[in-house]
């Protein structure tokens, strides 16, 4: 078993650890300065991206990019430890026009898309001359269950009227950001099946009746892009419909297996970073008359840390071959364990990390603290644990149901 990437991708990798270390890392504290003022780092931004573009470093996560598309193409098993170098800056993707939610969106739009949707929003945003946001969860109803949503998109005539409340809409807030892919409900209908009742439609941002409340904080945390609550009071657009109506969940399937990937392998990126900057800490830091390193305690972090971290990358790259050999569907309960083991993984080392700095971890003086919200943020963002460990089990039971008795020569006969 070869668990060593090839020439071409390791090239890649080179060109992106390098492309960081020189163009993005050395703009790390402008990019945070701007962002601290609410005004998002535009000036930062579109320089890096053209360089980006230039360096074949552009819409890397697409594997269905066609020739004509701007962008190289890849993988998804090319494009994770691409992901992986992009997550230590967590700004970073938008450079490489990799940002979630327009990874999915882009995703929806290549698969779903009309012409005229393609050509109206889909090749400004693999320009990166637009951004998009995605609105599915909403503040009233447990989203972990989607089938809860009640925003509802009614026709009438020409047009769909939407109303309804969403919030966690990621880069509603970016002064590019120009459409809103929304989930809601078009069959009110009670007896129609769960998952044939929703549909998704596209809306543009400054549509009359739709109106950003607020910029939603993750643990005291403002995202300069935003993490928005909206709301939709009789917001009138035209048959923007993404796909056939009340095939919201199929779309919506369809879209998250490699966005998934993507965020895993970001996050096993921070925790690299978590464990760079604990060894140092460790190797430098005096407490008791020696070093923190020497003290068995924190040994046993880094090395739990190291495995942990190593584990879960081999686990993320299955998926990702997985999806790329049997397509994302095959992969699902994959992508629910890779989803669940990144989450819990990034707040384990970063957690270890923020306790060998000591009070320093708990400040903006380190991206500690940060990167720990972030990972406890993903244990619910793409659906709760909880969610994903009951896809896991049941997939674990449903085997177990095919060869039920298997294991009867392994009882101890009865006296």
């Amino acid at each position: 078993m070869d668990f060593q990437f090839p020439d071409e991708t390791q090239q890649m990798q080179r060109t992106m650890r390098r492309f960081v270390d020189i163009e993005v890392l050395p703009r790390l504290y402008d990019f945070e300065r701007l962002a601290a003022t609410d005004s998002y780092p535009l000036e930062v931004i579109e320089p890096l991206k053209q360089k980006a573009r230039k360096a074949g470093l552009w819409n890397l996560f697409l594997p269905a990019l066609k020739d004509d598309e701007p962008g190289t193409r890849l993988t998804n098993l090319q494009y994770a430890p691409l992901a992986e170098i992009i997550g230590r800056i967590p700004w970073a993707s938008e450079v490489f026009n990799c940002s979630a939610p327009d990874t999915g969106n882009m995703e929806l739009l290549h698969l779903f898309a009309t012409p005229e949707q393609r050509t109206a929003w889909l090749q400004p945003l693999r320009d990166g001359r637009i951004r998009s946001c995605f609105a599915m969860t909403e503040p009233d109803v447990a989203s972990s269950d989607a089938t809860n949503i009640q925003t509802t998109i009614r026709r009438d005539g020409d047009f769909y009227v939407i109303n309804g409340r969403k919030w966690f809409a990621t880069g509603a807030m970016h002064p590019n950001c120009r459409i809103a892919i929304v989930m809601g409900i078009t069959n009110e209908m009670t007896e129609a099946p769960r998952h044939q009742r929703h549909s998704m439609v596209i809306v543009p941002l400054d549509t009359p009746g739709l109106q950003v409340v607020r910029n939603v904080p993750i643990m005291h945390h403002h995202a300069p892009e935003g993490h928005c609550e909206l709301l939709f009071t009789d917001v009138r657009v035209l048959k923007n419909l993404l796909g056939s109506e009340n095939e919201g969940f199929a779309l919506a399937q369809a879209r998250l297996g490699p966005g998934r990937v993507h965020h895993c392998m970001r996050s096993i990126g921070q925790c690299e970073l978590a464990i760079e900057l604990m060894c140092e800490r460790a190797l430098s830091r005096r407490a008791f008359g020696k070093h923190l390193s020497e003290f068995a305690n924190v040994q046993d972090w880094i090395a739990h840390s190291r495995v942990e971290i190593d584990q879960a990358r081999l686990l993320v790259l299955q998926a990702a071959w997985k999806m790329d050999t049997f397509g994302n569907k095959a992969a699902h309960i994959d992508v629910s364990a890779i989803k669940l083991v990144a989450a819990q993984l990034q707040t384990r080392v970063l957690d270890r990390a923020m306790q060998v700095f000591g009070a320093m971890g708990l400040t903006p003086d380190t991206p500690l603290s940060f990167l720990w919200s972030w990972g406890r943020a993903m244990r619910f963002l793409d659906g709760p644990d909880e969610v994903h460990l009951r896809s896991v089990a049941r997939a674990e039971l449903a085997r177990s149901r095919e060869t039920l008795g298997s294991t009867a020569p392994y009882y101890r006969p009865a006296a």
